[in-house]
């Protein structure tokens, strides 16, 4: 089952469906990014649908996965094109990084979402793209 949830929770972010990530999460759910900066409920529902809206293409891509216990890791890639708001999609900000995600599940839902990747493609396309 803990499989299942996580990978669920890695299908509902590349369909961009910010209410079945919602609907997946536990009331304490925590997104913690790979800088250690923690997002919990409900402020975390928010920063999906802006990211989605800034990168309205993401994807991740997993390519292997373990479980242990309750929680999965999955080890694969990410990304994505950054658009700057009022802007439009250009293929010039597309960005990909290797990627891994450890999903802690309890009682059904994701308590804990956390992300391992390398910003600094992203990054590197929030300095250079125009509007």
């Amino acid at each position: 089952m803990i499989l299942q949830v996580a990978r669920a929770f890695a299908d509902r972010i590349n369909a961009h469906d910010t209410l079945g990530l919602i609907a997946l999460m536990s009331p304490d759910h925590a997104l913690i990014d790979s800088l250690g900066n923690k997002v919990v409920r409900p402020a975390i529902e928010g920063g999906w649908a802006a990211y989605f809206a800034m990168v309205p293409d993401y994807w991740i891509r997993i390519d292997s996965a373990m479980v242990e216990g309750d929680v999965a890791a999955f080890f694969g890639s990410a990304g994505g094109t950054y658009v700057p708001k009022g802007a439009e999609l250009r293929p010039e900000n597309r960005w990909e990084t290797p990627a891994a995600w450890l999903a802690r599940v309890r009682d059904g839902k994701v308590s804990q979402w956390r992300v391992y990747c390398d910003n600094e493609p992203i990054r590197e396309k929030m300095k250079t793209a125009g509007p």
